[in-house]
């Protein structure tokens, strides 16, 4: 790529996969730059530790729109065309974006999400992994769909699931796979330009496993 796409990074908490993404994308010869962190919860501590390592950041607070989603995401779009952003990087946005929204930024949206897609979809996945007595748990980056937690592969990180694990440590142990997961696999998409076939890479998404 010849230049750094400008990234907005939506959080609604604490933003711990916000600061592995910042981290990453300090480097000059990343592909993106971290152009704004954007919350819809206006004391999200990540806004803080965005602020204070110099990014942008914008609160579009969700509240005043209950019941009409299409003018929160309206007040999203004027925000990001601000910023004159080209991709916008999920992590941890707990708030459901309409078809629509979705649709205007296909194949420059991503997110992570806390399973083996499309195993355990939603909330509560390590509680609900363990619940299944699954033998692997881990954690997906996707490109988004207007499905929940749906969209191309462009990595998975996996983990084998302890004696001892119970969803608080399991939680722990996965976040720690998220923050190596994210920034690396956005990296292969952004630097190798991937392309789609049917909805699935030309290439095998970027996969590692810890014991």
């Amino acid at each position: 790529m010849n230049s750094r796409r400008r990234a907005a990074i939506f959080i609604s908490g604490r933003g711990s996969n916000m600061t592995a993404l910042l981290r990453a994308m300090a480097d000059p010869t990343y592909p993106a730059k971290a152009a704004l962190v954007l919350s819809n919860n206006p004391t999200a501590p990540g806004l803080g530790l965005a602020a204070a390592a110099g990014v942008a950041t914008a609160v579009v607070d969700h509240r005043p729109h209950k019941g009409d989603r299409g003018a929160f995401e309206a007040e999203l779009s004027r925000a990001l065309a601000a910023a004159d952003i080209d991709l916008i990087c999920l992590a941890g946005f707990m708030r459901i974006l309409t078809g629509g929204f979705v649709d205007q930024w296909r194949d420059r949206m991503v997110n992570i999400h806390p399973s083996l897609l499309p195993a355990f979809t939603g909330l509560e996945t390590h509680a609900r992994a363990l619940a299944a007595g699954v033998a692997f748990h881990g954690c997906t980056t996707h490109l988004v769909r207007a499905e929940m937690d749906d969209g191309p592969i462009l990595g998975q990180a996996a983990l084998r699931i302890r004696p001892e694990d119970d969803a608080k440590k399991l939680a722990a142990r996965v976040l720690e796979l998220e923050h190596r997961l994210y920034p690396a696999s956005l990296l292969r998409w952004l630097n190798d330009d991937i392309t789609l076939d049917n909805n699935r890479l030309r290439i095998s998404p970027l996969a590692f496993f810890e014991d």
